[in-house]
């Protein structure tokens, strides 16, 4: 039997690494982790007004130690901090109130924690010295500052960390739900397609007392009718 090519080995050496380099490539990493779900995680529907909603959001907050720098009728930003060993964390909550479009609540909730975390730096510094006794000789000082610089930033997606904020806020509901007044049929405005202009209505003119003082003029009397 004729022994193989050596030109052959090269080839199918060849081959075999192309077809496991196309077999096991490798996979793209998304630069998204966002899944867009249907769920309710960072949202909650009540039957209150959105500035009941909000205040009661405001008292949940400060009943957990955060502290509020932001407070109006439809939006409230607070802040808390917290002290791990070496690191320092930050949370930033923010509530938004809006009036629900659908369904019989009248006000739609959504919530947002962003969590920072810091860590302990040192920075070194440098300064120089001079002696006029020794003439142009400087030395050098060296000196190390302490600072916090943030390491990781991350939006928090624990379902249960905003269903325990929800359950605290539905205890500063108030038991007194405000409604908005339902505007009657006949104080609507009917929409006009052209303005119409005012214009002053004709007032009777009075006629003379010459004219007034005049009988009325004697009714005609029938002709005879013929035989």
């Amino acid at each position: 039997m004729p022994a193989p090519r050596p030109l052959l080995l090269p080839l199918l050496l060849v081959a075999t690494l192309g077809g496991c380099s196309m077999g096991g490539g490798t996979k793209s990493t998304p630069t998204a982790y966002e899944a867009f779900d249907s769920s309710n995680t960072y949202s909650r529907s009540f039957d209150h007004s959105p500035a009941q909603a909000c205040e009661a959001a405001r008292r949940a907050l400060l009943s957990q130690g955060f502290v509020v720098g932001r407070a109006e009728a439809d939006v409230v930003e607070a802040r808390k901090y917290f002290q791990q060993e070496e690191s320092h964390e930050q949370v930033e909550f923010r509530a938004v109130c809006m009036p629900q479009t659908r369904g019989d609540q009248q006000t739609l909730v959504f919530v947002n924690a962003v969590q920072d975390r810091y860590a302990l730096r040192k920075s070194n510094t440098s300064a120089s010295v001079g002696v006029s006794a020794l003439g142009s000789l400087s030395l050098p000082i060296g000196s190390s500052d302490d600072s916090l610089v943030k390491v990781a930033s991350a939006t928090l997606q624990d379902p249960n960390f905003y269903k325990r904020f929800f359950s605290v806020l539905e205890r500063f509901l108030p038991e007194d739900i405000e409604r908005p007044a339902k505007p009657s049929a006949a104080t609507q405005a009917q929409p006009t397609l052209f303005p119409v202009l005012p214009y002053p209505q004709p007032v009777p003119a009075e006629l003379p007392a010459e004219q007034a003082a005049l009988p009325d003029p004697p009714a005609a009397e029938p002709s005879p009718s013929p035989l």
